[in-house]
């Protein structure tokens, strides 16, 4: 039996919900699927509940760090009752995620979605059809090609874990195995983050991870960078990570293994063939409007598109641009610019606009304002040895071309250089803005 719809939605995440939303209720009948809990990566098994745990680590590491000035108490974590917390958040999803569908009108679908022609897609036997379909499965940890890779566990069960093990390894280094490092040390794990590349964090601006890695050093964190994993072994309950850096082999004796060695669009499981959606390396075909160059009746948004950066609020800004053109046809690009990137590490590192690299090779003239400002008052009052920032400043229009940061509430603050960024805002309209002080807010004029 074929059921038919306006639109068909694979994916459960912020972007699929927000498209399906909208053409619901511009009176689109629409079918939603998805073989995993409803709800995607950013609420269940992501954004949200990794927040939930680095606050909790934040809380005992900031207690630790303002004993001298007087804090007391057992600046501790455990780690029973932090995932406790963590599963409040989490646990609800899945089912309020499908009474919102339900209620909305939205025919929810539990199952793998396949392809199986132009706009046809088969969910456990039965086919949907719909005039379009979206594909919004989000991305899955990319295929290492290692001996051993299934004794990996991955972001989502480790952030599962009803207890930690005495010893952590981190294969990788981007945002995952930063974060989830301080999280681990701050709750009493001895951790190794193994990286190929010879730095962590390379979104971020090199100096600044510089400062981060010498706070992770300094808290007990062990970072090998050039070092390439060869293989993992399962001896007994223990397991082997088998190296390789500089020509050197080695092994490493551990009780877990995390894969944080990156992410890629979640498409094999989607019989891309079928439908003539086109990929190239792992990445689907997409043209300015996040519609298939193949064919025209498919759009993709958030991870699955990967046309801007992975993260949530993107996958949202995509939401509203492939609902706008498949409404109205296609008007609308996406526009990232502004869109700032943090990792919540302790403390935690942004960055939004241009690299200095960037800026370089766009053959831009511009200054720089660059200071390790652990002697200001947002740093000393929170006796945080890792605090500064970079700016980048246009000569001629004083407009901000890129602001990157590392410290206490810079999560927060390069929100501020976010705006100025996407709305054209010079550093005279950020100097003339009157912050409350002392807020790393009040910060923004010294660092312009």
């Amino acid at each position: 039996m074929t059921k038919h719809y306006d639109l068909v939605v694979i994916g459960t995440g912020t972007a699929a919900a927000g498209v399906a939303s909208r053409c619901k209720a511009a009176g689109w009948q629409v079918a939603i699927i998805d073989h995993l809990p409803f709800g995607g990566t950013c609420a269940l098994r992501g954004c949200d509940p990794k927040r939930v745990l680095v606050e909790v680590a934040d809380v005992v590491d900031e207690g630790q760090r303002l004993r001298r000035a007087g804090a007391t108490g057992e600046h501790s974590l455990r780690w029973h009752d932090m995932m406790r917390f963590k599963r409040s958040f989490t646990d609800s999803v899945p089912a309020t995620t499908e009474q919102s569908f339900v209620k909305s009108g939205i025919d929810a679908y539990h199952g793998l979605a396949r392809f199986c022609g132009s706009t046809s897609v088969d969910v456990n036997g039965e086919i949907l059809d719909g005039r379009f379909v979206l594909i919004a499965t989000g991305a899955v940890p990319m295929r290492l090609g290692i001996p051993g890779e299934g004794h990996l566990v991955t972001s989502t069960e480790f952030l599962e874990l009803d207890e930690l093990p005495e010893r952590i390894a981190l294969v990788g280094g981007g945002f995952i195995a930063a974060e989830f490092s301080h999280v681990a040390e701050r709750a009493g794990a001895s951790v190794v983050v193994l990286e190929a590349a010879d730095r962590m964090l390379m979104p971020f601006d090199p100096d600044l991870v510089d400062w981060l890695m010498a706070r992770s050093r300094d808290v007990g964190i062990e970072v090998r960078l050039n070092t390439k994993v060869e293989g993992v072994e399962k001896r007994g309950a223990a397991l082997s990570v088998h190296t390789s850096s500089s020509g050197q082999q080695q092994t490493i004796e551990t009780d877990l293994v995390v894969h944080a060695a990156g992410r890629v669009p979640d498409l094999e499981p989607l019989n891309l063939s079928a439908a003539r959606v086109e990929s190239e390396g792992g990445r689907l075909s997409l043209n300015e409007y996040l519609q298939s160059t193949s064919n025209p009746a498919v759009y993709a948004a958030g991870d699955a598109a990967m046309k801007g950066p992975p993260h949530t609020p993107v996958a949202s800004h995509d939401a509203s641009v492939a609902a706008a053109n498949l409404l109205k046809g296609n008007h609308r690009k996406p526009n990232y610019a502004g869109a700032a990137t943090v990792a919540f590490t302790i403390p935690p590192i942004a960055s939004v606009g241009m690299s200095e690299k960037q800026a370089r090779d766009h053959g831009l003239k511009f200054r720089v304002h660059h200071e390790k400002a652990s002697d200001w008052h947002t740093a000393r009052r929170a006796a945080e040895t890792a605090y500064g920032f970079k700016v980048l400043i246009a000569e001629e229009s004083s407009k901000i071309l890129g602001a990157h940061l590392i410290g206490p509430r810079v999560d927060e603050v390069i929100n501020i250089f976010a705006l100025a960024i996407r709305h054209d805002l010079t550093v005279g309209d950020l100097k003339g803005t009157i912050f409350a002080y002392p807020t790393g807010a009040s910060d923004i004029s010294y660092m312009i």
